[in-house]
């Protein structure tokens, strides 16, 4: 049997050990991570759950009870915590994993952390790739956490089925700012830490936000970490929703031109971009669009 044949059954039977290393080829583009990706089964009906909102919303926390709740019936899930990139060594900077744990023993939770390396909104082809190899598995479901910030959340609509806007009572003061990126993208919106003060007025704002809204959204109150709401977040997450067929064109529209896109900029090397950014700083005429123009021309 070929090798990347070989390594798909073995993630198909759900060994994690293959599973990680898997998502260690596929994030550093190290063969055989290409043929793994071009024999993966696309129509994998794994359904994805995007969860996002505004940093300190307690995404995390929310994480850890949804799973919590699926794992006590039995339900194996995949986590992808996708962190903010420095911008020196790309690496991943919050470490979901430490804050979520209490499921690192656990045999039916798999928890991956993966830097966004830039991408506005925490959604890189990484993402997406990585996303398709854990549907590859016998997961129930997969949760992808993302870096909230402001109007790029959008871009997780491209990756996610459904997709889980996190805010808390303080929110209302950027609620008015970002809410046409939010109504975009939102299929239920959660008000966390919802036993602040200001917890039901902000509900009750949103409500009448989500009222011009052209679809109806849910909007559940949680506590997540005293698991006060979690139940009826995760019935909301588990009824079953058909995908009309525009969106499912969207969803396949927006990951294929993500993938060319990636496809078209992989001979670009950042090293040699650098190098002669520095010569051309040194002359008189330096101008980025021209340099831009004259470097591609080179690639």
């Amino acid at each position: 049997m070929n090798t990347h044949l070989s390594i798909i059954a073995e993630i198909k039977s759900g060994n994690f050990k293959s599973l990680a290393r898997t998502l260690t080829l596929v994030e550093n583009d190290i063969s055989p991570s290409c043929a793994i990706l071009r024999h993966l089964d696309s129509g994998a009906n794994v359904p994805v759950i995007g969860i996002t909102g505004p940093p300190g919303a307690g995404k995390s926390t929310l994480v850890n009870a949804i799973t919590n709740y699926f794992v006590a019936s039995n339900k194996r899930i995949a986590i992808l915590a996708i962190d903010p990139t420095s911008p020196f060594n790309f690496g991943s900077l919050l470490g979901d994993r430490i804050r979520m744990s209490a499921q690192f023993n656990n045999p039916n939770v798999f928890i991956r952390s993966l830097a966004t390396r830039g991408a506005l909104g925490g959604i890189s082809t990484k993402t997406i790739e990585m996303v398709d190899v854990l549907r590859a598995s016998n997961f129930d479901l997969i949760l992808v956490e993302t870096v909230g910030v402001g109007q790029s959340e959008v871009e997780i609509a491209g990756l996610a089925d459904r997709t889980i806007v996190v805010l808390v009572p303080e929110s209302g003061d950027e609620i008015q700012n970002i809410k046409s990126g939010l109504m975009e993208i939102a299929d239920c919106f959660v008000v966390n830490k919802a036993d602040r003060e200001g917890a039901d007025g902000f509900a009750n704002t949103l409500k009448k936000i989500i009222h011009q809204s052209v679809k109806p959204i849910p909007i559940i109150k949680t506590v997540a970490a005293k698991n006060i709401g979690i139940e009826d977040l995760c019935k909301w997450i588990i009824t079953p929703v058909e995908l009309d067929q525009t969106r499912k064109e969207f969803l396949y529209a927006e990951k294929a031109w993500r993938i060319i896109q990636q496809g078209k900029m992989k001979n670009v090397d950042k090293k040699k971009l650098r190098n002669k950014i520095s010569e051309a700083l040194k002359t008189n005429d330096f101008n980025i669009y021209r340099f831009a123009d004259e470097f591609g021309r080179e690639d």
